[in-house]
């Protein structure tokens, strides 16, 4: 598997007063897809309470390349671009493809592991959360940190 890729199904409120995606927009399809790739990988919400742990983000950023409106058909891929070799530290881009295959936008975003009843960082990074995060498919750039 080369990324975990998702067909994006754009709503009506998607859409900014010009007619294209509205920038926040990006953001949950973005969020949404790496909760769900969580959940696929073990990492469920329940699993996560009872743990006491879940993913945290430093950065956010959407670099937007060509404008997306309503009835383009759009595809997502999400991949590793940065590790730690512990897994406690990473990150992940979005990258949304039109179906010419061009390049929409990117959205990477840099995270951790957080211990929820803590409130700081988990250290170690839980196990379970390190087996998840290594079977994500890892960008053509992707480095070690």
């Amino acid at each position: 598997m080369t990324s975990f890729t998702k067909q994006i199904s754009l709503r009506w409120s998607d859409l900014d007063p010009n007619f294209h995606v509205r920038h926040s927009a990006y953001y949950d399809f973005g969020a949404q897809h790496r909760i769900e790739i969580l959940e696929s990988l073990g990492l469920t919400m329940k699993v996560l309470q009872q743990q006491h742990f879940g993913p945290i983000l430093f950065r956010e950023e959407c670099v937007f390349r060509k404008e997306i409106k309503l009835a383009d058909k759009i595809t997502m891929q999400t991949k590793i671009s940065k590790m730690r070799p512990d897994a406690a530290r990473w990150s992940i881009i979005h990258e949304f493809l039109n179906e010419e295959g061009n390049l929409c936008a990117v959205i990477t975003v840099d995270g951790a592991w957080m211990d929820t009843k803590l409130r700081k960082i988990a250290y170690p990074t839980p196990e379970i959360a390190v087996e998840a995060i290594s079977l994500f498919p890892k960008s053509e750039d992707f480095i070690s940190i």
